[in-house]
Formats: C-alpha cells, sequence, structure tokens
C-alpha cells in the first residue's frame, strides 16, 4: 500500500495583491484554504485598491517574479497553477515560461480590467497572453470583455459564447471556459461554457441579486485550480467551482463604500 500524503495538494496562484482583501492573491488563497488544499504565492503586483476602486498598481520587476516562482516549486513542489493579474508583456512573457517548465495543469485568468473598470493589462500585452499564455493553460477563463479583448468577439447569446470559446481555444488552450454571468439575454440565469472544442457542458444558475461580487474571476479561477490539484477532471473542478462560486456570489457582503466583496467562507457561517 502506499502511504497517504502527509500535506493537502499544493496550488500556487501567480496574481496581484489586492490591499482589500476581495480578490486577487487575497481571494485565491481564501478560495484555496476553502477548497481544502495549501495554497502558496506569486505576487506580480501590488495595488492600493478598496470596494470603490483601484487608486495605483505597482508592477514586480521579472527577477522577482521568477524568483518566487523558483522558490515555491523547486523546493515544495505544485500540483496546479493559477494566474491573474500579469500587466504588462514582460511579466506575461515571464510568467509563460516558467509555465512551460512546470509539470502541472495550469487554469489561465487573462485578468484585463477590474470589477469597477480599472484596467490591469496593457495594451501592449494582449498579444503576449495570446501568443505565449494561452499555449500553455489547460483551462483559460475569460469573462465577456476579456474575450472581446483577446478575439474581438462580442457575445449577446449562446451562440455567440460558442464562437467566442472557439477563437479563445484558436490560441492553444486546452480547455475554454466562457464565463456569461454578465450577459443579460440569460435573465434569472448566470450561464458558463465550458468546452475543448468536442465536449461541451454548458453550467447553469439563479443570478443572485447582489451587487457585491468583487473577487469573482479570482475564485472561480482558483476554485478551478483547486479542484484540478486534487486530481479531479476538468469538467469535474469547473462544475464544482461553479456551484462554490455561486454560493459565495449569494453571500457577497457589503464592504466601505461601494462593492463589497463575494464571501469565501460562505460554506462555514
Amino acid at each position: 500500500m502506499t502511504a497517504a500524503p502527509d500535506h493537502p495538494p499544493l496550488c500556487l496562484t501567480v496574481a496581484g495583491s489586492d490591499s482589500g482583501g476581495g480578490a486577487g492573491i487575497q481571494a485565491d488563497l481564501k478560495t484555496m484554504l476553502a477548497l481544502g488544499v495549501h495554497g502558496m504565492s506569486v505576487i506580480t503586483a501590488v495595488t492600493a485598491q478598496n470596494s470603490l476602486g483601484v487608486r495605483g498598481a505597482w508592477e514586480l520587476p521579472a527577477e522577482a517574479v521568477t524568483a518566487q516562482y523558483r522558490a515555491v516549486v523547486d523546493d515544495i513542489g505544485v500540483q496546479a497553477v493559477k494566474t491573474g493579474m500579469l500587466s504588462s508583456a514582460v511579466l506575461v512573457e515571464t510568467v509563460a515560461a516558467l509555465l512551460a517548465g512546470t509539470d502541472a495543469p495550469a487554469v489561465v485568468d487573462p485578468v484585463g480590467v477590474s470589477k469597477h473598470g480599472d484596467a490591469l493589462l496593457a495594451a501592449s500585452a494582449l498579444d503576449a497572453v495570446r501568443r505565449e499564455l494561452l499555449p500553455r493553460a489547460t483551462v483559460a477563463t475569460p469573462n465577456l470583455d476579456e474575450v472581446a479583448q483577446l478575439t474581438g468577439v462580442s457575445v449577446e447569446n449562446e451562440d455567440d459564447m460558442r464562437r467566442a470559446a472557439d477563437a479563445v481555444l484558436g490560441y492553444g488552450p486546452r480547455w475554454a471556459l466562457i464565463k456569461g454571468g454578465h450577459l443579460h439575454a440569460h435573465g434569472d440565469e448566470a450561464v458558463d461554457l465550458l468546452t475543448d472544442g468536442s465536449e461541451e457542458l454548458w453550467l447553469r444558475a439563479p443570478r443572485h441579486d447582489n451587487r457585491h461580487t468583487h473577487g469573482t474571476g479570482c475564485t472561480l479561477a482558483s476554485a478551478v485550480a483547486a479542484g484540478l490539484a486534487q486530481g479531479l477532471t476538468v469538467p469535474e473542478a469547473v462544475t464544482r467551482a461553479k456551484a462554490y462560486v455561486t454560493g459565495a456570489i449569494a453571500a457577497g457582503f457589503a464592504l466601505g463604500g461601494g462593492i463589497g466583496p463575494v464571501d469565501h467562507a460562505w460554506q462555514w457561517r
């Protein structure tokens, strides 16, 4: 018999810090804890933000990102990686090269803008995301704005979601998860599409009337990565992640004077 490991599955987030605690590295680590994996972090940028918006952002140098990544992966190891805010072409290329040398599934959340509409990805970095990062992804998780940024596809209905998924898959990820939560055509449902180009899974959940949704995308991508670290298949990991983030959105709470965060601890309350 093989002895059980003496630690939880290992999951690494490569993303920016959110000083308000609702998104970014902070949301990722909370999600990983809630779903039973050991979360580790590589910080790519420090932001000054709160419930009202992003006041400033300071990118870390590529050598600092590389040093953090190598320190974790070379000593501790990793069973899944999630990427978030990579604000410049240099950081995109740096992280893509690190992923290429890592034998673990990668969930790429191509963060373009914050919940408040603040740009978090330089226009000059878009080509690097398409050319270098997306081909390294096991799952890419763009929302509708990010789909439009990356592919030029404007999504207004479910047929458009299929076209968007095809366009994203054209850049090389194994799976595309198109997040349709903002699509008004779905009415009272929040509908996402997961596909690898042959298998297609529609994920439907009630749309909750709650404006406090800061961190939704980070949380979903981290939940998918946590499932992959635990050995789930991509459809299994995404299905569980969808259920988790739906509960977190329903329990999202007011914080400060603007948009509050989803509740990462909703299962425990």
